[in-house]
């Protein structure tokens, strides 16, 4: 896969089509294929227990691949998820970033699909697994 977009490139579609999540993700890395995203965890994310909350898992996984599919198919705002099936194996560390692992496994012309590894930052063990699938508009 040929890389099409670079974090800069990523961070400044997210900025100008998607303001609302702000700060909330920092793009570590992007290769062609695979993406690192951390989760700039704050109050608004928490559950009770001060544990990050499943849908805010939920997001740093769909925005990790779909921005792994935009670095490699480019700034197609109109892709969009159309199933995940997630696992949530382990609680968070309080107070500590997510990062999220993201590779695309199939990049096709309609579909692309990837998987996720979750982890709190700088423990190797994996909080949550995604299977992600996106559809990927026609072009023209």
């Amino acid at each position: 896969m040929e890389l099409k977009m670079d974090v800069a490139e990523l961070e400044a579609f997210l900025a100008r089509d998607f303001p609302q999540v702000g700060d909330m993700f920092t793009i570590l890395e992007v290769g062609a294929g695979t993406l690192k995203v951390r989760l700039n965890v704050k109050e608004e994310h928490l559950r009770p227990g001060g544990t990050v909350s499943g849908p805010t898992m939920f997001a740093l996984a769909d925005v990790g691949i779909y921005l792994a599919v935009l670095a490699v198919i480019g700034p197609v705002g109109l892709a969009v998820t159309t199933n995940c099936s997630i696992d949530f194996m382990r609680k968070p560390v309080a107070g500590v970033d997510l990062v999220a692992e993201c590779r695309i496994l199939k990049l096709g012309r309609v579909l692309a699909v990837g998987d996720v590894l979750i982890y709190s930052e700088g423990d190797a063990r994996p909080v949550a697994r995604a299977s992600m699938t996106y559809s990927i508009p026609p072009s023209g």
